[in-house]
């Protein structure tokens, strides 16, 4: 946004304070009915100008006996409300049976917020994203197998409809009107981002009209580039974006639409999610700060998305999309108050300019809780999983675990097989998540969704050896069309090999014992435990240890494969020895003085049997083969005799872009050529890009994968090529400083495809930062040379 001049920011700032919009307590107030809607140009709260400056925490992140000092710490950064997620499947984890208590206890979260002069934007969904399992949608939907999630499926309606109500009977009587601090409540969430339903978005309004939301403010949020497509006339329309965005831009066609609604960024991002597998993600601080302020300065209400992050407990990441990248344990997100709830550089930034915003004395920043190291755990029992499964379930087909009523955990696929030669292929369709293949009780490979693997070659095999599938469920995808995510083996096994004749011969396994294991910590502490004595083998491992005194720490499990830890019963996370995360948080509140119990289950085994807890995370250590780019050794794309299908120039500026073929193409790679930039600056930048069908209709994303990208940088940030299929436009790919044009990307779309043209987003900041001028596309049937 363009910046107005001091003199012109002096006032506004002045006439903020003079109105009360900083830094309102709404504590004062509570003992009376107040009022929130919508005014000319501003939000209103009894009757005046109110800039919502909100928090975002989700409470099921954070552990409850630490509820109210995260809520302190949003209030001592100078925040004014609190925004919060309603995770349905976390309060309704069976079908029918509802929790509200403990952790789940959202109406107490929010009592605390109104104790504490904070007032509030309750999220319901139904589905809310959040990097949290199906974007809070409940897997028990799934065993409805032809279920439509997010339309107007009887079903799914008739489901949130029941929930929707059983919600307004825990938080109904805390609206504003109520005498409680809840300001606005949200109608879905990104559905911009899903389709285009305007029907089935007004259904979920009536929906959260109907259970008791019907004089509070409602309102939608969506990405600038989308917000028409289900903007509902009767609801108030906020934007999400991130850190570096254009906001003169993203508001631009709120403006032009609506001149006199009050204008709000519902998610500003302040920093970003992490997968596992992929490097840690950061957010520079002086952007963030200089976004909040240019928003202030311009009566702009914001939420900080994420305020405080916290940590994904338990099976509760989610996995974005497209493809499967299933998301870490913690939840830092980089905020400005930390995973363990302490402060930040960021933090301080920030408070520091709010501050400045405040017609009063911020209040004290809140004492951080004690952290303290655990010594060397020793682990000293063992139960191995193949000794310990439950009973079988017989199918002569495969099953997913939906259909054998199974949410979370992993499932083990046992059958015999027939003589077959060396060098058969082993097809699992589709193995979701991550497969380990034994045969006769011997691991000989597996299989990772993130990578794409559904094939492996075999040894030769007798008829009736054992053949054993154990995959694990992490978590369910949580963006996109991909939500509906069943888990398991989706559909068949086959084994297929060449005869001597030269035939090809092809098995469809049937015939299958299927043995379902939960996750649940009673699951593992029942197991028959014995002593270790060196083996290190798929199972759990339980152990104790003592403790003088209690505080926070961050457990190591570097030295352990895969799978999940409990500590007195909680269940804290999931590690992977590929990391970034290589520690999980433990909050001392879980832990007590005296003889403490842990578990960990590793379904791949540990290199070595120790826990120790240290004072400081380690979330940004990755320990893989695979190179961090999409660029091997050496390796360069050979375009000579290539011809491309389309040359032309973008144009400058921000925004999406369309360009047609001159007639259609066939292929499944495509190769972008970016020859130079607008600005002339050696950078080359995207942050999204579609291909179009024949018809010029966007084709699925879901399958694509990059070939290649001859640069990358990681070293400023994870700007690499994938980012121009993540579904987010705030992230995107770039080149590295000192690398001249021309720059390449190569993708796969997963198979041939008719084309008839693409779609093009450059960055979203002011004046679309090295977006690309010259360009070239190729389309070829055939993979590029190298």
């Amino acid at each position: 946004m363009m910046s107005i001049n001091n003199s012109l920011g002096n006032v506004l700032k002045a006439s903020l304070l003079t109105a009360g919009l900083l830094l309102f307590t709404p504590s004062e107030s509570f003992a009376k009915t107040e009022t929130f809607g919508v005014g000319n140009k501003t939000f209103l709260l009894n009757g005046k100008p109110f800039v919502v400056k909100a928090a975002e925490v989700h409470y099921p992140r954070i552990p409850r006996p630490y509820w109210e000092q995260r809520i302190k710490m949003c209030k001592a950064l100078g925040m004014n409300t609190l925004c919060l997620y309603v995770f349905w499947n976390i309060h309704e984890q069976e079908e029918g049976k509802f929790d509200f208590t403990g952790n789940n206890d959202v109406a107490e979260f929010i009592r605390l917020a109104q104790k504490n002069g904070l007032y509030v934007i309750v999220r319901p969904g139904p589905y809310v994203c959040a990097e949290w399992e199906m974007g809070g949608l409940p897997w028990w939907l799934l065993k409805k197998k032809d279920i439509r999630l997010r339309e107007q499926d009887p079903y799914f309606m008739e489901r949130y409809r029941i929930f929707a109500k059983k919600l307004n009977e825990q938080i109904g009587e805390l609206t504003i009107e109520n005498g409680g601090p809840i300001i606005m409540v949200q109608v879905e969430n990104e559905y911009g981002s899903y389709g285009e339903d305007k029907p089935y978005v007004s259904a979920i309004r009536d929906i959260i009209r109907e259970s008791g939301f019907n004089k509070v403010t409602l309102f939608q949020c969506d990405w600038s580039s989308n917000f028409t497509k289900n903007g509902l006339d009767d609801l108030v329309w906020t934007m999400n974006f991130g850190t570096g965005a254009n906001i003169q831009n993203e508001f631009r066609k709120l403006g032009e639409l609506r001149p006199e609604s009050p204008k709000m960024c519902s998610e500003f991002w302040s920093g970003w999610f992490d997968k596992w597998g992929g490097r840690h993600e950061t957010r520079d601080s002086k952007e963030m700060v200089n976004g909040l302020k240019e928003m202030l300065d311009n009566g702009i209400s914001f939420s900080l998305y994420m305020t405080h992050g916290g940590t994904s407990w338990g099976h509760w990441a989610g996995a974005n999309s497209p493809g499967f990248s299933p998301d870490v344990t913690s939840y830092d997100y980089d905020a400005p108050i930390n995973e363990a709830g302490q402060t930040t550089p960021k933090f301080m930034e920030l408070r520091k300019m709010l501050a400045e915003y405040s017609d009063k004395k911020l209040p004290a920043i809140p004492k951080e809780f004690a952290v303290i190291n655990i010594p060397q755990i020793k682990f000293t029992e063992v139960a191995p999983l193949f000794e310990n499964l439950p009973e079988a379930k017989t199918s002569m087909n495969i099953q997913t675990m939906e259909a054998l009523d199974q949410g979370w955990g992993s499932i083990l696929y046992r059958t015999q097989v027939p003589a077959v030669p060396a060098q058969s292929i082993l097809s699992v369709t589709d193995g979701h998540d991550f497969a380990q293949v034994f045969i006769n009780g011997k691991l000989v490979g597996t299989l990772d969704r993130r990578n794409h693997e559904k094939t492996m070659v075999l040894p030769a095999m007798n008829a009736g050896d054992q053949l054993d599938i154990l995959v694990e469920a992490m978590g369910r995808i949580n963006f996109g069309r991909a939500i509906k995510d069943f888990k398991g083996i989706t559909e068949k096994v086959e084994l297929s090999y060449t005869m001597n004749t030269g035939s090809q011969v092809t098995i469809n396994l049937k015939n299958w014992q299927i043995y379902t294991l939960s996750d649940s910590y009673q699951t593992q502490k029942d197991m028959k435990y014995e002593p270790l004595n060196g083996h290190k083998m798929p199972g759990c491992y339980r152990a104790t240890f003592n403790l003088k005194k209690t505080g926070d720490t961050f457990l190591n499990m570097e030295t352990w494969g895969k799978g999940q830890v409990y500590v007195n019963g909680h269940a804290i996370g999931r590690f992977w020895k590929i990391g970034p995360q290589q520690t999980l948080y433990m909050p001392g509140c879980w832990l007590k003085k005296g003889e403490n119990e842990i578990i960990v289950q590793d379904i791949v085994g540990p290199q070595e049997t120790v826990v120790e807890g240290l004072t400081k995370p380690i979330i940004d250590k990755l320990n893989i083969d695979a190179p961090n780019t999409h660029r091997k050794k050496g390796q360069t794309l050979n375009l000579t005799d290539e011809k491309p299908c389309k040359s032309g120039e973008f144009s400058s500026g921000n925004g999406w872009q369309e360009i047609k073929f001159n007639q259609p193409v066939t292929g499944r790679y495509v190769c972008i050529e970016a020859l130079n930039s607008h600005n002339n600056r050696e950078y080359a930048c995207i942050a999204e890009w579609y291909m179009l069908d024949e018809k010029g209709q966007r084709i699925s994303r879901e399958p694509w994968t990059i070939v290649y990208a001859d640069d990358e940088d990681i070293s400023s940030g994870n700007k690499t090529a994938d980012k121009i299929f993540d579904l987010q436009e705030s992230t995107y790919w770039s080149t590295n400083k000192n690398v001249n044009f021309p720059h390449y990307i190569v993708l796969d779309l997963g198979a041939i495809q008719q084309l008839g043209g693409f779609q093009y987003l450059p960055r979203v900041e002011e004046g679309a930062p090295e977006s690309i001028k010259s360009y070239k596309i190729y389309v070829k049937n055939e993979p590029f040379k190298f």
